[in-house]
């Protein structure tokens, strides 16, 4: 029998020894509120390169896991966030072309 206590198990998570402790770290809902509680208490470099990319990725998988309104209100976001990409690639692209013609 595995030692519950072997962090090397799929879907382990320290905090069964510490917030969760005397729930079944096999239940899937005390798996996903141990990912909650590990993805809240993590420290990430805020102004830095990695930083925004792992925020980005948080936001990913926020979405990912959201359902009706709130998965369409971030694909909204990241639609609004397309076009304004577009739009400022669109006019540097026309400045350049201008500039040069």
């Amino acid at each position: 029998m595995p030692d519950l206590h072997e962090p090397d198990r799929p879907g382990w998570s320290r905090q069964f020894d510490d917030e969760l402790l005397g729930l079944d770290p096999d239940d899937p809902e005390a798996q996903a509120f141990a990912a909650h509680l590990d993805r809240m208490q993590r420290q990430t470099p805020a102004f830095t390169v990695e930083g925004y990319l792992d925020g980005v990725s948080d936001f990913a998988d926020s979405a990912n896991r959201a359902e009706g309104g709130r998965r369409w209100a971030a694909v909204l976001v990241v639609v609004l966030l397309l076009v304004g990409v577009v739009y400022v690639v669109w006019n540097a692209l026309v400045f350049v072309l201008t500039t040069l013609a």
